[in-house]
């Protein structure tokens, strides 16, 4: 007799049997399942798994397309795997080392050596592109395999790109990895079961190397459109070239370092170059050739250190003979029930309308013409703006630094002249990956952050946060993504050694997320992010740190 499992699948509500040792594509196709875009992969009790998983005991299941985000992140996982396969087949001497997302897509080189990378032609990148779709019309299994941590080491170690610095510092005992015919390579998370699932894709030339094109968030079915971000990637090429200081390109580099002792020269360095760099925007605002601004405005997503960015900056301008007075614009907000709403009819906090801008727009107006002016201020307890005395007046040394989500958007003071004002965008931009192949997300980094933050001074659980992280994410694609190339300069506030101590604050946090909802995706996934990373103790740290603002200990007052 049959031995039958019963499974509840989350797409139709019900519950089905079925034999024991049934895959998840053989459920999906006996279901008969439509979803809005072609299946990738499935939740299987909140835990993200390929298609060719084996089903042999009682689970919750749950079908996902490019549309979710947990879908998104196993397609271009399988695509980078294409990508680096048609790499190795067509140079069996050169690797694929994919660097970073920018202009949403994957900024992408191919390497001789460590130190070499080959130079890329138009021609290259057909050829290239050729047999990537080859590859795809091969529709060549991906087969997840499971060995010994000696042996895994072993089998990686005999290929030129061999980059085993990763599973020799993990201190696991088996490690799985991932198989297309001869070709073997490591991903974070699942894969989909064949080269034959990834239909979409593009290759083109890219500040002289390679940007993989990806499908579009909100329609799976089409390209990312291709936007310009050339100060962020000036951003990335600046600190990667910090990071050869140190000799670290990623995180197996990096867990060797703080075994040999090395983790207190890594933040002494780290948080002396945030500090160089904050000091030479402030040099360009006190001496800029067209005159001293009278505004600098600083803008940023959720968690990139906004806030102590302007504090530090605010140091270095009065180290350059200015007198700087900061003005949140969060105490601009209009009284909570004028508040906009989304299309749900939820609170939108993120829309530019949140804002009393005829009064923010009137008090600036009135700053430069020598007045005095009485500053709000936002009670976010009653949701009431109020009025406590606070008045400011501009001296002729005074420069008046706006720190907020919508600094950088041209419908904010349309009336100032832009010689006037001074543009800087704050955000957290993830420079060590953990391989070749495989990165860290920004937008990970920052919400990790936001998760030490808010349970330690906002009194949130982990799943508040991110339960309110689709919100936030939708806010900052709106309202902040499409003006971060306006800013005059941008910093990066990331700090390299930053996980490894945010992981003993984290994962506590996370741990405390139930693993029966739709939040223990996202907090099983960032618990695996932490676990690459050695831990180091934060007492190094000085207290001006951006760091700081997250784990404590800082000098500044928020």
């Amino acid at each position: 007799m049959q031995n039958l499992v019963t499974i509840y699948c989350k797409n139709n509500r019900q519950f089905v049997q079925i034999p024991c040792g049934t895959s998840l594509q053989a459920l999906y196709e006996q279901l008969n399942l439509t979803l809005p875009y072609p299946v990738i992969a499935a939740r299987v009790n909140y835990k993200v798994q390929s298609l060719n998983f084996l089903i042999y005991k009682p689970k919750d299941i749950e079908f996902i397309d490019a549309s979710s985000e947990s879908g998104r992140r196993c397609y271009i996982r399988t695509l980078s795997m294409v990508m680096a396969c048609a790499v190795r087949e067509l140079w069996e001497d050169c690797d694929l080392r994919i660097e970073h997302p920018i202009s949403k897509g994957f900024y992408c080189t191919i390497r001789e050596s460590r130190e070499v990378v080959k130079k890329v032609t138009p021609e290259l990148i057909a050829k290239l592109k050729n047999r990537m779709q080859q590859i795809i019309a091969e529709n060549r299994p991906i087969i997840t395999e499971e060995k010994q941590t000696k042996e895994v080491i072993r089998l990686f170690g005999d290929r030129r790109d061999g980059d085993i610095t990763l599973f020799e510092t993990l201190g696991n005992p088996y490690c799985r990895y991932y198989r297309m015919g001869n070709y073997i390579d490591y991903y974070t998370g699942a894969l989909m079961p064949s080269t034959g699932y990834v239909h979409l894709f593009d290759l083109e030339m890219y500040h002289g190397n390679i940007l993989l094109r990806i499908p579009c968030r909100k329609n799976p079915n089409q390209l990312e459109e291709h936007c310009v971000q050339d100060k962020r990637f000036g951003i990335f090429k600046e600190y990667i070239g910090w990071n050869k200081l140190l000799h670290i390109s990623n995180v197996g580099e990096f867990n060797k370092a703080c075994k040999n002792q090395k983790s207190f020269e890594m933040i002494k360095l780290s948080e002396a170059l945030h500090e160089k760099k904050v000091a030479q925007i402030a040099d360009q605002i006190a001496h800029r050739e067209s005159g001293v601004p009278r505004f600098v405005l600083i803008s940023g997503p959720s968690s990139s250190g906004k806030t102590t960015f302007s504090k530090r900056l605010t140091i270095q301008l009065m180290v350059n003979g200015i007198r700087p007075v900061v003005i949140s614009m969060d105490n601009y907000f209009v009284n909570r029930e004028d508040t906009p709403r989304d299309e749900n009819g939820e609170w939108d906090f993120e829309h530019l309308q949140t804002l009393d801008l005829p009064l923010f727009r009137q008090h600036l107006k009135d700053l430069l013409n020598g007045q005095t002016v009485s500053l709000p201020f936002y009670n976010f307890e009653t949701g009431i703006r109020e009025y406590r005395g606070d008045t400011l007046h501009l001296e002729k040394d005074t420069v008046v630094i706006l720190e907020g989500l919508h600094a950088l958007n041209p419908e904010l003071i349309p009336d100032i002249p832009r010689e006037m004002t001074f543009k800087i965008f704050v955000s957290a931009i993830t420079t060590v990956n953990l391989d070749n192949h495989n990165w860290i997300p920004t937008s990970d980094v920052r919400l990790i952050r936001r998760i030490v933050r808010d349970y330690r001074y906002r009194g949130y659980s982990a799943l508040e946060t991110i339960a309110r992280l689709s919100s936030v994410q939708r806010g900052e694609d709106r309202w902040i993504a499409p003006f971060q190339e306006e800013a005059d300069v941008m910093f990066n506030s990331a700090l390299l050694f930053e996980l490894a101590v945010l992981k003993r604050h984290a994962e506590p946090i996370l741990d405390e997320v139930p693993k029966y909802c739709d939040e223990y995706t996202t907090a099983h996934r960032l618990r695996k992010y932490l676990s690459y990373f050695e831990s180091i103790p934060e007492r190094e740290i000085p207290p001006t740190s951006f760091l700081r603002e997250f784990v404590g200990g800082s000098s500044f007052r928020y």
